[in-house]
């Protein structure tokens, strides 16, 4: 442990998320909550409480679950996402329309995103470091040319 340099709570943090389907199990997991908040609201709010109450828990509670699942299990994403997207579709029967759709939505988006994540990308690379780049190597082909030997300018095939 003295041998690795400590690190601060925000870079191991981002250093985690990079490494999972970040985003799309939390939005899987807030549209559970979602959902599952509105189905604690007053009587004038519900639309309806669902086919025999318990599936209007039971979904929204899978939802959450799995939204961890894809945070915590990154390498069975597919079946958790798949899951996921048909749990959501579900919600819309049996949970006040999905939490008034927005659950619906939320749990739809973040099980897309975990089908869709891909964990053997390269690093994103910010526009300040591309840009950095490019000048960097700009310079570097300049001081090339600059340098280059006598008759550099003579064109292939002419002499």
């Amino acid at each position: 442990m003295a041998d690795r340099p400590r690190r601060g709570a925000r870079p191991a943090f981002r250093g985690w998320r990079a490494r999972r389907p970040f985003w799309g199990g939390l939005l899987l997991a807030l549209g559970g909550g979602e959902i599952l908040l509105t189905e604690k609201a007053s009587l004038k709010v519900v639309l309806h409480i669902g086919m025999q109450g318990l599936a209007g828990y039971l979904l929204p509670v899978l939802m959450v679950l799995l939204g961890l699942l894809i945070l915590f299990n990154p390498s069975q994403r597919l079946f958790y996402s798949i899951t996921g997207v048909l749990i959501s579709l579900g919600t819309w029967l049996t949970s006040n329309l999905g939490g008034f759709f927005i659950g619906l939505l939320l749990g739809a988006t973040g099980s897309c995103l975990a089908f869709g994540w891909l964990p053997d990308q390269e690093p994103r690379v910010g526009r300040r470091a591309r840009r950095k780049q490019a000048r960097s190597s700009a310079h570097g082909r300049a001081g090339e040319d600059a340098e280059g030997t006598p008759g550099s300018s003579v064109l292939p095939g002419r002499s």
